[in-house]
């Protein structure tokens, strides 16, 4: 049954828990669009009260994910391929962008920082460690936000990244992808410690394109292999 498929967490879960594991679910099809969230089911299964349940459904709405229909309470949405690839063609000016200032903005420590975390990232890469490897990525993007010194564009990338994090993590599920994303990385890293700000902001929109089929691709696959219960009527 699809729901014995879906992981229970400890008692205690945190918001971010219930969040990051409830996206996983929609974007691999595991609670398909149409689905009524229940409170009181979401908070059994996780352990906790109604109260950050609601927190939780709250951050999932406003990522786009749910939506609160009127007597049905929240239902898993409908994203459609055409939706997705508009949000990360923005995602991909965004990293470009962040990308062209941070070649030409970043501190000398900033550089070295970026440098030496990217380079640790290898180890990650050689272990297969996927969920590291993502931990690792959202910091890796997190130092060119801060290294582009625009406060505003930050606020912007980092908006449409969280609602693109659960797309972007299943691209690690595609096989090789971890070692084509440090590539992509350290085309990003070399262009930025050089001060060649073009090529940077190549490489960025580059990469989230690459992110983009990879994460598409996946959930596609995931979707189309569960059983679709539910409509979005």
């Amino acid at each position: 049954m699809m729901q014995q498929k879906r992981s229970l967490l400890r008692a205690g879960t945190t918001v971010d828990e219930m969040v990051r594991t409830l996206a996983d679910d929609i974007v691999k099809g595991l609670l398909p669009p149409g689905e009524k969230l229940d409170e009181p089911k979401m908070a059994e299964r996780f352990g906790v009260s109604r109260t950050p349940v609601r927190e939780a459904l709250g951050q999932l709405c406003a990522m786009g994910l749910a939506k609160r229909r009127p007597n049905r309470g929240c239902v898993v949405a409908t994203i459609t391929d055409q939706r997705l690839t508009e949000m990360f063609e923005a995602m991909a000016e965004l990293e470009s962008a962040c990308a062209r200032l941070a070649a030409q903005r970043m501190t000398a420590g900033e550089r070295r920082a970026l440098s030496d975390l990217h380079q640790h990232s290898a180890e990650l890469v050689r272990d297969g460690a996927l969920e590291d490897y993502s931990a690792f990525n959202m910091q890796f993007h997190g130092l060119i936000y801060e290294g582009c010194h625009s406060g505003y564009l930050a606020d912007l990338v980092s908006s449409t990244r969280s609602r693109l994090a659960p797309f972007r993590r299943a691209q690690f599920h595609v096989l090789g992808r971890l070692r084509s994303s440090w590539d992509e990385h350290d085309s990003i890293v070399t262009a930025i410690l050089r001060g060649d700000a073009e090529t940077a902001a190549q490489a960025a929109r580059s990469h989230v394109i690459v992110v983009s089929a990879a994460s598409a691709g996946f959930v596609s696959d995931q979707r189309s292999s569960q059983p679709q219960e539910f409509s979005d009527a």
